[in-house]
């Protein structure tokens, strides 16, 4: 269980981000705000972050965390592959940002880091989608996950659309609808959505827009 304080430090940490698991691959989906507490900070932020060709990660948190964390994962990750002359798997990849989060958060300092990661990819095995939280929690999911203050939004359009035959083209349109839910109704996300796909053709961003108030109708219909 997350202790009092870093509840709080969640609750001033305002995004959502979607992860969803399709038949033929793997979606990651995020708004483009970044809030500190009501002060909109930056309204055009890539809050998905490639970590190898095939690996990406939706980001929540603080940005100095998020920054660090992504790199120390490319940096292991491609030692590794130096080393075993192998790609990381996807699991791998969950299980290093987990261990991360997790001495990062009970490590002393005057300021409380916190940063959580949804990490989507495709490796040897399959497809796969794992959400790793502040507290270096990782669990694996087989269907969706959102997080960040509008996750709650997100989710309601997530649980009522989401059927487990769901292809990749109409995933994109579950996340776009999911995301427009939350960027309507919480103040601390917005700014613009990005969406990528990932297959064994690599990661592809396959939709970015910036808006004001929401998506519109027609991107709902692309």
């Amino acid at each position: 269980m997350l202790n009092d304080e870093l509840k709080g430090q969640l609750i001033k940490t305002g995004t959502t981000t979607i992860g969803i698991v399709c038949k033929d691959g793997i979606i990651l989906a995020a708004d483009k705000k970044a809030t500190a507490d009501y002060f909109v900070a930056h309204s055009k932020v890539d809050k998905i972050i490639p970590i190898t060709k095939n690996i990406a990660v939706t980001t929540a948190g603080l940005v100095s965390d998020i920054q660090l964390i992504c790199k120390l994962t490319k940096a292991e990750l491609k030692l590794k592959k130096i080393r075993t002359k192998n790609e990381p798997t996807v699991k791998e990849a969950a299980n290093l940002f987990s261990t991360i989060l997790y001495h990062n958060i009970r490590k002393f300092s005057p300021f409380l880091g916190v940063a959580a990661f949804i990490v989507g990819g495709v490796d040897d095995n399959g497809h796969w989608l794992y959400d790793t939280a502040p507290d270096g929690a990782a669990l694996e999911y087989k269907d969706f996950v959102s997080t960040g203050s509008g996750s709650i939004l997100a989710y309601g359009v997530l649980e009522s659309e989401y059927t487990p035959d769901l292809t990749l083209k109409d995933g994109v349109k579950l996340a776009l609808k999911a995301i427009n839910s939350s960027v309507k109704r919480d103040i601390a996300s917005g700014g613009g959505v990005d969406v990528i796909t990932i297959t064994k053709e690599g990661i592809k961003k396959v939709f970015t827009e910036e808006l004001k108030m929401g998506l519109s109708s027609s991107a709902l219909k692309q």
